[in-house]
């Protein structure tokens, strides 16, 4: 399994913007496709984004298109998480996760889809 390590978040007022990063700890970064969700106290946790190892291909949650771009460098072994005009609802801890993936442009939206996990790291958005 790949680990992988957060960075970022912290507390934003409603309207701001804020970047997460994870790092990931695999010579082969550019073979893995990478995810973005997150989980609000109570709730289930849910897609926010994912790319493919290709960088040709994105998803995003319906919820959060238009405001939040997934990216990577697979130079880096890092994939990114920009989230601009982000609303209280926003509020959550955010995981990143990985799954190797012989598909160039594959990218999946389920977290059983995803076989490693980083530890979550806390965004909180003000009104």
């Amino acid at each position: 399994q790949v680990q992988l390590v957060e960075s970022g978040g912290g507390l934003v007022q409603a309207g701001g913007s804020l970047s997460v990063s994870c790092a990931a700890s695999t010579r082969t970064f550019s073979s893995y496709v990478m995810g973005w969700f997150r989980q609000a106290p109570g709730k289930e946790r849910e897609f926010v984004a994912a790319i493919s190892r290709s960088t040709d291909n994105t998803n995003y949650a319906d919820s959060v298109l238009g405001r939040f771009t997934i990216s990577r460098d697979n130079a880096k072994n890092t994939v990114y998480l920009q989230m601009n005009s982000l609303k209280p609802e926003d509020t959550a801890v955010y995981y990143c996760a990985s799954r190797y993936s012989s598909n160039y442009y594959y990218t999946g939206r389920r977290p059983g889809e995803y076989d490693s996990w980083g530890q979550g790291i806390q965004v909180t958005v003000s009104s």
